[in-house]
């Protein structure tokens, strides 16, 4: 079972006069981080460092961006590992206010920022799902929606046929065996 963040989270802290914002998201591929990343980069241009670290399945990345080396991304990396978390990004944003905090107050500043945005997180555990569509005749509507409850309904359309856009376990994709339904993409699913 995969745990993740989630919403999104962010945090402010002041060092030394040094300010930190600590940003955690929940990603789903390589293009939410890249997303991420570059609205960062545009929101905080006059910012001295934006540090991140991120976990998806088995890709783990981290960047220091001109702060010394290990001393941002890789121990933010360590705190998102030691609570096995995964999709999820933390950047951590820094405007340097003109005191050095040396290699080790680095590594407690960008450790303290994530664990603390962490903590006001809510954690959740994440299953292998798929979005799927099913098209069905308007007499089947109280049917489908019966079989469906338990699924995260993204879109309807009422045509000539009714056709449901939804998110399913993979676990509970056999409870669509009768029906004629389309596998779209992989996805993941909040457990409750």
């Amino acid at each position: 079972m995969l745990l993740s963040i989630k919403n999104d989270v962010f945090n402010e802290v002041i060092i030394k006069k040094s300010k930190f914002i600590t940003f955690l998201f929940r990603v789903d591929n390589l293009d939410d981080i890249k997303e991420h990343l570059d609205q960062l980069n545009l929101k905080y241009k006059d910012a001295t460092h934006i540090c991140y670290a991120y976990i998806l399945d088995n890709v783990k990345r981290f960047s220091d961006d001109g702060e010394p080396g290990g001393t941002a991304g890789m121990p933010i990396l360590n705190v998102l590992e030691s609570k096995n978390l995964n999709h999820i990004l933390c950047c951590i944003v820094r405007y340097f206010g003109g005191t050095k905090l040396g290699a080790n107050g680095l590594v407690r500043a960008y450790s303290n920022g994530c664990c603390d945005a962490l903590n006001s997180a809510i954690i959740v555990n994440l299953l292998p799902g798929k979005i799927c569509s099913i098209r069905f005749k308007y007499d089947d509507t109280k049917v489908i929606d019966s079989i469906l409850r338990d699924c995260i309904i993204i879109n309807k359309e009422y045509e000539n046929d009714v056709t449901y856009i939804f998110k399913i376990s993979v676990d509970d994709l056999s409870i669509l065996n009768n029906y004629n339904f389309k596998i779209i993409d992989d996805c993941l699913i909040e457990k409750n």
